[in-house]
């Protein structure tokens, strides 16, 4: 059986390409919105930090009506610390829409989902986006996104796809360049005319695979997925098995079933072949797993999601300001709140160790765990972190492997040389380089992901904020070597207590410092940046001592220079290996991880 009436396709990109912006029109143009009512850009990022930072982190599901045709859209991010969100959802759908900026052409990530596509046989149709852009070059990026598909060894079928020319913000899609500018139809006609309706046996043996999980305080786990065969109803008795555990065999009923509708999700007591639905009152319910009717249980095969990389303690903060700030600060509330991320978040794994205030997390890449403790922070919990460190393997013959990434940077022509010699310092090899329009050059590094912990903010510096760097994971290789990872010392109060201009005046001679006057401090935290490769202690609680004699010139107001405010990426990328970043819900801040001066020179003459 076809379902000619719907339609299941991904809106897949390299990040900051248009995907999101491009939902919001295909929302308004099939009249989800009233014509008054009053939209929110990126309506699809809901959460805090991706309307913040602009970025896509989870992936997101509507639904359109276009003519007599339901169409299932997905919007996934762009990201590749968030690629294990992609992964999955593609068994949801029968095609893609790979959107491509018409200026900067395919990019890293636009090869990593397109592969990732192309391998599930699914078809795409390419949506050349932003070509209203000044210096847009739509028919070079064809070019260029055939090369790709040819490089990937892409299918005659594949090969063959239809191209769209587009500007999600002005909302105009159209299949030809000459073509007017009138609205979204073109893209609904190539969608509906191209991408494969589903196919099933509506008559067989129920089989749903869950490919996404929600979590939801009042109905717990909710699992979405696509249906392949037979039909799914409220009560349903059934059963759970899973692909890669073959003695998974759990007996469960459903709860809720509920389809998609524009941006809300709409009960329905049925749902039948081809149809995206969410599934609620099933407990402990995982991705890959699939519901199956009881009479004949057969899991539908998924690919295994792509292990983290790189790894990081968190553990309860014991400095002297702990629990001042923080709601949730005891190591069971962290322990609580890192097991419930795992809910929802499958590229995410959490340890205990031997120590029972701290778990190692690890994910993806830094981002990927930064908007976790973002997310921790705003939500009222304390704690403290030490610096990522990337997970190593060993090979059979025990020898040492470690993650590799393919690094793509875009810089103007006068900083290649800067960067070519920071990221060679940091053993990365040269693999290609190119030049790109507008003056600038494309470097390719293949380099271990350790090299590029702590490097971005450095890089922003270094090519004056022109840079662009773009990195994908890429393999395992041989370990490379030892790395320092900072050249700079740090600043360390010398006392506890509040900082005074006149003792900070005589610390700023010394280096950088990240705090102004009035502020706790205590001794062992780190306050500023040494230029040389040294830590110097500090004392900015310091007063000056009052003497009989006064000279008219002697109490001059004390200039400081502005404290650097740092972010928590920059903080995340500035600590070294023996020191952590204390989290609070009001501050950030840096610290040895031995307080105590004594025990800390001990410990380093030991190393």
């Amino acid at each position: 059986m076809k379902r000619e009436d719907v339609r299941n396709v991904a809106i897949i990109a390299h990040v900051d390409h248009g995907k999101t912006t491009l939902v919001d029109e295909l929302l308004k143009s099939s009249g989800v919105f009233r014509a008054n009512q009053e939209v929110v850009e990126r309506v699809m990022d809901s959460n805090d930090i991706e309307r913040e930072r602009g970025i896509t982190i989870l992936s997101k599901n509507t639904a359109v009506f276009y003519k007599d045709t339901k169409i299932n859209i997905i919007d996934t991010p762009g990201h590749a610390d968030f690629g294990g969100e992609v992964e999955r959802v593609l068994k949801m759908v029968n095609g893609v829409i790979l959107v491509v900026d018409a200026y900067e052409g395919p990019m890293p990530q636009t090869k990593f989902v397109l592969k990732k596509a192309l391998e599930l046989e699914l078809p795409a149709i390419v949506c050349i986006n932003k070509i209203d852009r000044p210096e847009a070059r739509p028919m070079e990026v064809i070019d260029e996104v055939l090369e790709l598909f040819m490089d990937l060894d892409a299918s005659d079928e594949q090969l063959d796809c239809p191209f769209v020319f587009a500007s999600a913000r002005a909302g105009f899609a159209k299949k030809a360049l000459e073509d007017p500018e009138e609205d979204m139809r073109p893209l609904f006609e190539t969608i509906v005319d191209y991408i494969p309706a589903p196919e099933g046996d509506e008559t067989a043996n129920t089989q749903m695979l869950v490919s996404t999980i929600d979590y939801n305080e009042y109905v717990g786990r909710i699992g979405i997925g696509k249906i392949d065969n037979g039909t799914v109803r409220v009560n349903q008795e059934c059963v759970i098995v899973n692909h890669h555990d073959q003695e998974k065999l759990r007996k469960v009923k459903i709860g809720k079933l509920y389809q998609f509708d524009g941006l809300n999700r709409v009960e329905v007591a049925e749902a039948t072949v081809g149809d995206i639905v969410a599934v609620s009152g099933i407990t402990d319910l995982h991705i890959g797993d699939t519901i199956c009717s009881p009479e004949n249980p057969e899991a539908i095969p998924f690919q295994k999601i792509s292990e983290p990389t790189i790894a990081m303690n968190f553990m309860v903060n014991d400095s002297p300001l702990a629990g001042q700030e923080g709601k949730y600060v005891t190591s069971r509330h962290i322990r609580e709140r890192l097991f419930k991320e795992l809910n929802t978040d499958v590229s995410l794994r959490v340890e205990e160790t031997d120590s029972p205030d701290c778990f190692k997390v690890s994910g993806r890449g830094e981002l990927h765990l930064s908007v976790l403790i973002e997310n921790m922070r705003r939500e009222g919990y304390e704690f403290a972190v030490s610096k990522a460190e990337v997970l190593y393997r060993y090979n059979e013959r025990n020898q040492k492997l470690e993650p590799m990434e393919l690094a793509y940077v875009d810089v103007p022509e006068e900083f290649t040389g800067t960067v070519i010699q920071k990221l060679t310092s940091r053993k990365g090899e040269l693999q290609g380089m190119s030049p790109v329009s507008g003056g600038y050059t494309r470097l390719e590094f293949s380099i271990p992901s350790r090299g590029l912990i702590g490097y971005r903010g450095e890089f922003l510096t270094d090519t004056k904020g022109n840079g662009i760097m773009n990195t994908i994971f890429d393999d395992y290789a041989p370990y490379k070597g030892d790395l320092a990872y900072r050249k700079t010392g740090s600043l360390i109060a010398y006392e506890s207590g509040e900082t005074i201009t006149y003792g900070l005046f005589n610390a700023q001679e010394r280096g950088l410092l990240f705090v102004g006057p009035g502020e706790k401090v205590y001794s062992g935290m780190v306050i500023g940046q040494n230029p040389k490769a040294e830590d110097i202690e500090v004392n900015v609680c310091k007063t000056k001592k009052l003497t009989n004699t006064r000279s008219s010139s002697a109490d001059e107001a004390l200039k400081l220079v502005p404290k650097k405010e740092m972010s928590l990426e920059q903080c995340l990328e500035f600590i070294d290996t023996d020191e952590l970043l204390e989290v609070t819900p009001k501050s950030l801040r840096i610290r040895k991880k031995i307080l105590d001066p004594t025990m800390r020179k001990r410990a380093s003459f030991k190393k």
